[in-house]
């Protein structure tokens, strides 16, 4: 049987059908008997796949396609992710997962990205107001956002880190325009009023539904040549569920079409360096 044969056979015609990637399949093929026909190996593969999708990436190009699989309850998905940050410390080790150490390289790659909108020229952004998405204890607000922007608002679902965020950032805190507890599936950014608007480690807490509509009311939210960033986690291919945290990491493509279906225009896109290898690559997306 040819490649294209089981490409259709398994359901991914690697043109965008939600089929199970072929590349998954070497990676679980040691196990199985070696006397089964590669017909009944590729079906009784495909059917533990499917069933385990929590395990998988799955691809897939029609957008809502891999959040529709991978949430079937909404109120849980979003319920459960609350609750994991709540038990989480109010640290920056907390934040970042036990990857506490990567934070000053993270801000550095941050400062370098964004440095691309601070300089004189037609991108050029205003340095007014900006909002902190998942902004936790205020992390990125303290070293990123509030030596540059006059005015950060931040935004946390979760009311413990905010209050922390209130004495973490010390006497710079008082330029913190408004504390918003609030998950971001339901916050409505104030309309033109910020020049940046930065999106870090969260969206994974958002069905594709929900950021595109998110960012579609992020857009009505900049100021005249306002920029709005995502930076986050990127899987090699499809989307993964992380059961734990209640989270999903897209590929690039997905996380591209969500970004277009939002009605915003690509600008910039860029690896984040020197993080662990052990961990996802993480992309920088600037948009407006």
């Amino acid at each position: 049987m040819g490649l294209a044969a089981l490409q259709e056979f398994c359901g991914d015609s690697r043109d965008g059908a939600n089929g199970i990637p072929l590349s998954l399949y070497p990676r679980l093929c040691a196990p199985c008997c070696l006397h089964d026909s590669p017909i009944a190996l590729l079906t009784n593969l495909y059917v533990l796949l499917r069933h385990f999708s929590s395990a998988c990436e799955w691809k897939g190009s029609a957008l809502g396609s891999m959040t529709t699989d991978l949430v079937e309850d909404e109120g849980q998905f979003y319920g459960k992710a609350k609750e994991y940050w709540k038990e989480v410390p109010p640290t920056v080790d907390g934040m970042l997962g036990g990857y506490g150490h990567i934070s000053n390289t993270d801000i550095a790659g941050s400062r370098r990205f964004l440095q691309k909108f601070l300089e004189d020229g037609p991108e050029q952004i205003g340095t007014s107001c900006a909002l902190d998405c998942g902004a936790g204890i205020g992390r990125i607000t303290k070293r990123l956002l509030l030596p540059i922007f006059h005015t950060v608002d931040m935004v946390d679902v979760t009311e413990d880190f905010l209050a922390k965020a209130k004495t973490f950032l010390g006497k710079d805190g008082k330029r913190v325009g408004s504390y918003f507890c609030c998950g971001l599936q339901d916050f409505h950014p104030e309309p033109k009023r910020y020049d940046l608007i930065w999106i870090q480690w969260v969206i994974g807490h958002l069905t594709d539904d929900h950021l595109v509509a998110f960012l579609k009311r992020c857009k009505v939210g900049l100021r005249p040549n306002g920029i709005v960033v995502i930076k986050d986690n990127t899987t090699q291919e499809g989307v993964v569920m992380d059961e734990v945290d209640s989270s999903i990491c897209r590929d690039v493509k997905v996380v591209r079409n969500i970004i277009k279906a939002a009605g915003l225009t690509l600008l910039l896109e860029e690896k984040q360096r020197n993080f662990p290898d052990e961990i996802y690559n993480v992309l920088s997306f600037a948009m407006r």
